[in-house]
């Protein structure tokens, strides 16, 4: 005859056992994910190199940075402004001013052949998108700047951010893969607890009023989620590295951009996909993270392995937009 509770305790074994399985094949993914991505950005770093040098180009870009801080006379608050503000800034308005003329005028169709979620912003709403563009100016503006200015503090503490001498594009590589990590991280979390009843209701929901979201949208939000989600996690890695200025400006400027392929709302030949974010716009309750490494461990991307748009969750290599070799399965007639 069995003891009293030894259902249970089997039960919780075999619960404990299936968590412990889970947590074992999560971080396996992101073990992969990581050492793939890094061993084949060091590959083409060192082709790269190789292929500049024999071109004599190796110098190229320790000679331009050079040039660059004669020309601002070393002053170290100019530089920063321009690496970690301006150029960030015309990265992610000069992509944006490209969608924002798919968005309003439907032209090219080239562009508008992808779009995800069929029939939405076919044209965009102006009066909500005016609000959008106002809102992520006044977010960088009276936010992002102003935050630079800790930032810049921080990393003149490093002794290394304004160094003459230019990190190994190796380095860079290295500190890309640290910055990556520690966004998902604090994007994940922060992310998911601005779901929260209490926040979504008084912060979170305004950046939610995008079903359909498009690139401006990416912040598109609440101050108090602007600092905390969109620019915290970004900043923080740099800062806890104290890298060079132009890890920081290019980094800074990948992350506009990529949040910005995120929001899209396109799914364009060889850029990363936007359809794990498109989706959170959707259902409110999935896919909070960045790299949905997070998700699959907690299991918010559960409902979205379901469906079609984890099906095309990946780099379009052809022409053929995905909504088109991967449609969504008729409606069911009532």
């Amino acid at each position: 005859p069995k003891m009293p509770g030894q259902d249970t305790a089997a039960r919780a074994y075999s619960c404990y056992f299936s968590q412990g399985e889970k947590l074992s094949h999560a971080l396996r993914i992101s073990a992969y994910v990581f050492s793939t991505g890094l061993l084949m950005f060091t590959a083409l770093a060192n082709s790269v190199s190789w292929v500049t040098q024999s071109i004599t180009l190796g110098n190229f870009w320790q000679t331009a940075w050079l040039e660059f801080y004669d020309y601002m006379e070393g002053d170290e608050w100019a530089i920063f402004l321009v690496g970690a503000a301006l150029v960030p800034a015309l990265a992610f308005w000069g992509f944006n001013g490209i969608l924002l003329v798919a968005d309003i005028t439907g032209k090219p169709t080239f562009i508008t052949r992808y779009r995800i979620q069929l029939g939405k912003n076919d044209p965009v709403d102006k009066k909500k998108l005016y609000k959008a563009i106002y809102t992520a100016l006044g977010n960088q503006f009276f936010i992002s700047f102003p935050m630079l200015v800790p930032m810049f503090y921080i990393m003149q503490w490093w002794d290394n951010t304004f160094s003459k001498e230019l990190p190994t594009f190796q380095w860079f590589l290295v500190e890309l893969s640290i910055f990556t990590v520690v966004e998902e991280i604090l994007f994940y979390y922060t992310h998911r607890l601005a779901h929260h009843p209490v926040l979504y209701k008084h912060i979170h929901k305004k950046h939610h009023e995008w079903t359909a979201p498009i690139g401006v949208v990416s912040i598109y939000a609440h101050p108090i989620e602007h600092i905390v989600s969109n620019t915290l996690p970004v900043m923080t890695g740099p800062m806890i590295m104290g890298s060079h200025i132009v890890s920081v400006s290019a980094w800074f400027s990948i992350a506009l951009v990529t949040t910005s392929i995120s929001h899209c709302g396109y799914h364009l030949p060889l850029l990363p996909s936007p359809e794990f974010h498109d989706f959170h716009h959707l259902k409110f309750n999935q896919c909070y993270g960045v790299l949905g490494v997070l998700d699959f461990l907690h299991g918010t991307d559960r409902m979205f392995r379901q469906t079609k748009a984890f099906e095309r969750h990946k780099v379009l290599l052809g022409l053929t937009p995905l909504s088109e070799s991967i449609p969504e399965p008729p409606k069911k007639e009532e």
